[in-house]
Order: structure tokens, then sequence, then C-alpha cells
């Protein structure tokens, strides 16, 4: 799709450019080094299922994450020719939910997806989108209420499968209300559902927990239809400790449970760590099924509890959609040994690994400073993961691995956009989905860089 389809002075005006950061997901993501074998085709015709229990509806398990798509080689635009051929072999082998947002992919998410869907019967698949109104200039009623009527605009559709208020928590009660509650919103929106505009209301959850437990205990009024959650196997009993202002996915899951709310569940891989895992963990994996990817362990975690309804991944490669179909086509579920296995035993491990719990979902971004936050924290991360991390002088390969610590990061990030360069503004920390405190972890980081140039001249 070519830039001029929309500009950026557009996209701002209906997300609101003090926003953006905090809205704007990644598209065109990296390619993960997971092990998925691109030349093993999945089946027709075996896709696993789930009920949703207000329409009947018949919900693929796996369900696709327009946040990532692919863009052309050596261009930032995106690869309409390859969305399409993706969206028609993940329809064509069972896969019938898409998830996206006005404010994925530089605002160009809802409108790659609605030409790919277009090209096929409306009822061969349900669309997902959401009221993305994080800046205050978009909060009021007309402007939210613009915001939706463009969603429908963009996806070329006269309803919407599956609508979602983006992302609450963030900000607390205040930014809730400010959102959604005092700007008459969610009663319009509810209006919308009872009118067939929207034919299934829920919410993303991520931040503070009085919001979700708000919401949750507000049910006989809003009658949420779904709820989407963050659960894998590190965040069913740890999110809490990654980051002491998340919450555990068993406690999010469990008060679903008790009033029968379908799950819909985002990110089974925590953005890729859980298949990029380390070697002893890998092995462990492997030994015990080695036909299988070390991704599919998480998507099989995800999508075995009773009440998901569907998993989404953002899948920006071939190879990946063919994988994560091999896994729900169909879907063999864990036992409950593994999955204890998987959320104690191992989840443990990984804990152990320290690592910064950084998505790669570029919420934080562009920060106005130039740096590329998420690339120096996947830069640390791998070499913490490998256990090379140049951090113990006593150790005998440190002059190796601080040599390869340097040159990889020049390889990798500009110097102008490393984290040197941050000056604590804190601008991108109300953006971030995992709640990182990221100047705290930046200037960590700046530290150990700033301390192995010393010693290398030393």
């Amino acid at each position: 799709m070519e830039k001029k389809d929309i500009s950026r002075r557009t996209f701002l005006k209906y997300i609101g450019a003090g926003s953006a950061a905090a809205a704007i997901a990644a598209c065109g993501g990296k390619k993960t080094t997971d092990d998925t074998n691109p030349l093993t085709e999945p089946p027709t015709g075996q896709m696993t299922y789930r009920r949703n229990p207000r329409t009947g509806e018949q919900v693929s398990l796996l369900g696709y994450g327009m946040m990532r798509l692919p863009t052309k080689p050596d261009s930032e635009d995106y690869d309409q020719d390859m969305i399409n051929r993706q969206v028609d072999y993940a329809i064509a082998h069972g896969l019938n939910y898409f998830d996206t947002s006005p404010a994925y992919c530089r605002g160009l998410s809802e409108r790659c997806t609605g030409i790919a869907l277009k090209r096929h019967p409306r009822d061969s698949f349900f669309v997902a989108t959401k009221l993305s109104n994080f800046d205050p200039r978009t909060q009021s009623r007309e402007g939210s209420i613009e915001m939706y009527r463009n969603s429908m605009r963009e996806l070329q559709v006269d309803y919407i499968d599956y609508y979602l208020l983006h992302g609450i928590g963030g900000g607390g009660m205040d930014n809730l209300h400010q959102r959604y509650l005092d700007n008459g919103m969610l009663d319009f929106l509810m209006a919308e559902r009872e009118a067939g505009r929207i034919r299934n209301l829920g919410f993303s959850y991520h931040g503070e927990i009085e919001v979700f437990d708000y919401l949750l205990a507000h049910h006989d009024q809003y009658h949420w239809d779904f709820v989407q959650i963050e659960l894998n196997w590190l965040d069913w009993n740890y999110a809490d400790e990654i980051n002491d202002r998340n919450t555990d996915a068993v406690y999010l899951y469990d008060e679903l449970r008790k009033r029968d709310i379908p799950a819909v569940i985002m990110e089974p891989l925590l953005g890729g760590r859980l298949a990029k895992v380390p070697q002893y963990v890998a092995t462990q994996l492997k030994q015990r099924d080695p036909e299988r990817s070390i991704a599919s362990w998480a998507f099989r975690y995800a999508g075995t509890p009773e009440g998901v309804l569907t998993v989404l991944s953002g899948m920006t490669y071939m190879e990946h959609l063919k994988d994560n179909l091999l896994t729900y086509c169909p879907l063999r579920p864990l036992s409950e040994e593994e999955q204890r296995w998987l959320d104690t035993t191992i989840a443990h491990q990984m804990m152990e690994e320290d690592t910064i719990p950084c998505n790669d979902c570029q919420y934080c971004m562009p920060c106005p400073y130039g740096i590329d936050i998420p690339a120096a924290f996947v830069h640390y991360n791998k070499f913490k993961i490998d256990h090379t991390l140049p951090d113990d002088a006593g150790d005998p390969d440190y002059r190796r691995n601080r040599r390869r610590y340097l040159i990889s990061l020049d390889r990798a990030i500009p110097r102008d956009r490393q984290p040197d360069h941050c000056i604590q503004c804190g601008q991108c920390m109300p953006h971030c989905p995992q709640n990182i405190r990221i100047p705290r972890e930046l200037a960590k980081i700046d530290r150990l860089i700033e301390q192995l140039k010393q010693q290398e001249t030393a």
C-alpha cells in the first residue's frame, strides 16, 4: 500500500499526536528465530473452534492479530499482496477471527485488513476492532464516535463483530471515566450493540486492576460479551513479579470464568519471548515434544483452558501462520501435568533470567529523542538469555563477550538512537502495556555500555 493512502496528519487527526506512541503498534515486526518449519503444510478442515455462548458463533481458536503486517522489501510500505495471500491462506484453513485497531500499523491496519477481507463473503469471518481514543483530543463524544464510524469505513463493513474498549487500565479510573464513561461513549456503544451494528462488546485490559474489577463488578449493567486479557505460561503466576504493576493471568481468567465471560487471549508468546527461550529451556521442551516448535507449547497453553474463545497471534510471516495453524488444526490440549510443568517449573527457570519484560510491541515509539527503545531492550535480553552478557569481569569469556556486545549494538542500533540519548523525560512510560519503567531500564543499559567502553580503552 502506498504511503499516500493516509498521511501522518490524517492519522493523528484520529488518534492524536500526543498519544501516537501509546497506540502505534509495531507492524512489520522482526522475524523471530523460532524453529518453525515453513515446509510443513497444515491440514485443511481441522481447525478447532470455540462456541460463543451468547450468539452460538463458532470462532476459530486461532485469531489473526493484524498489528504486525508484512512490509515490502527495503520499504516501510505495507505489502497488500502478501497481506491478501496470508489472509486467504488463513481463511482456507479455517481461521475466521481478525483483530485490528485504528491505531495499529501507523493507522493503516484497518484499511489493509478491510481490503483483504472484502474479497471474502461477509459471513465467512469475524472482525474485531477497538475504540483507541488514547489521546485527550480524541476523547470527546464527537471525536470518539468519529473514530468508531471511521473504523467501519476503513474495514468496509456495516457492522463490527467484536468491538473493544482499547487498553483499559492504563491511567486508572480517571482515564476510564475520561475515555468511556463521562463522555457517554460506553452508553453509545451499548446502544450500537442493541441496534446490531456491534455484535459483541468487550474490552482489552492492561494496567491497574481496580479498573478491571470495576467493569466486571458492573457486568449486570454492561453485559460484557467477551474480555481480552494477556495470558501465557509465564504471566499465569509471575506477571506481578515481572512487574509489580501487572496482575497474574490466573486472577484475570478466574474472574471471567466466575461470570461465564469468554476470554480472548493476547500475548500468548509475550512478544516472541516464549518462542526464543534459553537453550536449556528449549532442550526440555524439545525432549517432551521433538516434532513441535517451541512456540507451539505457548499456543497450546493459551488455547487449552475452558472459556478461551480465541488466541491472537500477530503473524508477520507465512511460516509463523503455518506453524500456528499446525498447533490448532486441531488443538491437542495440554494435560494438567503439562500446564503445571510450564507455569511453575519452566516459568520459574525463565524468571531467573531477569530480563527486561519488553514485548517489542512498539507502543512506546516514537521516542521524542529518537531512541529505539525496543531494539535496546531486545539486544540486552538476547545476551542475558544466552548468558553472554558481559557483566562479570571475572568471567573467562568477558573480553570476548564485551567486544561482541558493543559491536552488535552498533550494528543493531544507530549510535544516535542508543540509550545514552535518553533524558529521562518519561513520556514513554504511560504507553507501555507491560508497565516497564523504561527510563530506569535505559539508564541501566547505558551504564553497562559506558562501563564496557571505558574498559575497552583502558
